[in-house]
């Protein structure tokens, strides 16, 4: 599909792509991902809802250019309250990979009576990870490894090491070892790793206290081969959201809707019946 563009108050141009019926989907994609991340979900989806799938502000094929550094999630879900704006959208389901699930979590707390529910895969909320010395250890040696080092060559203009650095230490491999096509298609969507990697504050924290109040259902989910830092992580979020059902799929890493689809899908879409069922929102 070809994507739309649509332009929201504050200038920025976000392009998306829409089909199917019924309540409101958004699917929200990863730091180095775009609208069409959402391949292997979208015709499954769209039998059961509205679906939604955009490119964040600095993603492909959007024309933003990056002037500053304060891109965040919480950027993210203003631009995203923008485009439910825009789109007429009143409250939507949001589906998040990564920093799509960052995302999704930030618009539930900033704008929770927009949110219907929530499915977040590994959302990378840094902060989480120094609650304890074990998670401390591991999230500074992923900054060390991969985030430092990535900001030193986007700061040099190479793009191109940048998102290797950054690909290399996300899914727990040696940059060496990343396909030459995944590499490709990351490289389409630089300017978006770029915008968070030279961000005064690329993982803000969402307060604890609020993610444990969101009453709208949630599902937290993790693949069981994913890298550490992205499971110490999620298990402090869950921790922190007690109300949440969290879920592991085994034999995926990191990017669990691209590894795993068929059991992605099935889980989602079980997950979202069932809690829709019990307020007369079936599927």
């Amino acid at each position: 599909m070809t994507p739309t563009p649509v332009a929201l108050p504050n200038g920025i141009i976000l392009n998306y792509i829409r089909e199917g019926a019924g309540q409101p989907l958004i699917m929200i994609h990863g730091a180095m991902g775009d609208f069409g991340s959402w391949e292997p979900q979208w015709r499954e989806f769209t039998q059961h809802f509205d679906c939604i799938s955009y490119s964040r502000r600095y993603s492909d094929p959007n024309p933003n250019e990056l002037t500053s550094r304060n891109h965040s999630a919480l950027v993210d879900a203003e631009d995203l309250k923008g485009l439910m704006d825009a789109l007429n959208i009143n409250t939507a389901i949001l589906v998040g990979s990564s920093y799509g699930g960052f995302t999704a979590l930030a618009m539930a707390v900033r704008s929770p009576e927009r949110v219907s529910a929530v499915v977040a895969v590994e959302a990378p909320m840094m902060r989480y990870a120094f609650k304890s010395k074990h998670g401390q250890n591991i999230a500074q040696a992923f900054l060390a490894a991969a985030d430092d080092p990535a900001r030193e060559a986007f700061e040099k203009g190479d793009d191109e090491l940048g998102v290797r650095i950054l690909t290399a230490g996300i899914i727990g491999k040696n940059a060496s070892e990343i396909p030459a096509q995944v590499l490709e298609r990351r490289m389409r969507n630089a300017k978006a790793a770029r915008s968070l990697s030279l961000s005064q504050d690329e993982f803000p924290l969402l307060d604890e206290t609020e993610l444990a109040a969101l009453n709208m259902p949630v599902l937290l989910m993790k693949g069981g081969e994913t890298a550490d830092v992205h499971s110490v992580i999620f298990d402090e979020v869950a921790k922190a959201m007690p109300q949440a059902t969290s879920m592991v799929i085994e034999g995926s890493g990191h990017s669990v809707s691209q590894q795993r689809p068929t059991l992605f899908n099935s889980q989602v879409l079980k997950f979202l019946d069932e809690q829709l069922s019990s307020q007369n929102m079936a599927i």
